[in-house]
């Protein structure tokens, strides 16, 4: 479908770990995939993303998966996020997931070139926990379009909608342009 085999890190023989220590989906994505292709040689894709809660100033943001520790169970971070926001208005309770594809690609003059693209779902926190499907923040995003959060939808329309299959579309694009 995209003309180039693509396997993963594991598949690649690649055992090494990146550190996300920037302050945003951009820098994390391009760090993990320029320090990657450095190792393999080759064009790398990565991504960075997470949920940006507008009433909390934007958390949990970049910090998505290490909120209230990288070992927290979902369910307690959905808990503890309902609960904040317990009394704020539906209207406030705005957020969106954020993914961005960053690629490294490697030039023949030695140099790697950086590229990225964003995908982005709009929504708002949902009052309870809801849905089996999906994981991470997934009960908790309420998708107005549909009626839904994501962890209610069904996998094809999940796929349809999300931001990583945004970013990924905008991506093979984009990859198709330049190379």
């Amino acid at each position: 479908m995209t003309g180039y085999n693509i396997i993963s890190m594991t598949d690649a023989g690649i055992d090494i770990d990146v550190v996300e220590d920037c302050d945003s989906f951009v820098g994390n994505a391009e760090k993990k995939a320029l320090e990657i292709s450095r190792v393999s040689g080759k064009l790398t894709l990565s991504d960075d993303s997470g949920l940006v809660i507008d009433y909390l100033d934007g958390m949990p943001g970049v910090y998505s998966a290490r909120y209230m520790g990288e070992k927290t169970p979902y369910i307690e971070k959905n808990t503890k996020i309902l609960e904040i926001m317990e009394k704020v208005p539906f209207r406030e309770r705005s957020a969106r997931f954020v993914c961005v594809v960053a690629a490294a690609v490697p030039l023949s003059d030695g140099t790697i070139k950086l590229i990225h693209e964003t995908g982005i779902v709009e929504g708002y926190i949902h009052t309870r926990i809801s849905g089996e499907n999906g994981f991470g923040y997934d009960p908790i995003f309420f998708v107005p379009e549909y009626g839904v959060t994501t962890a209610e939808m069904s996998g094809e329309l999940k796929n349809k909608i999300s931001h990583r299959g945004i970013a990924l579309r905008r991506m093979k694009q984009r990859l198709a342009e330049i190379l």
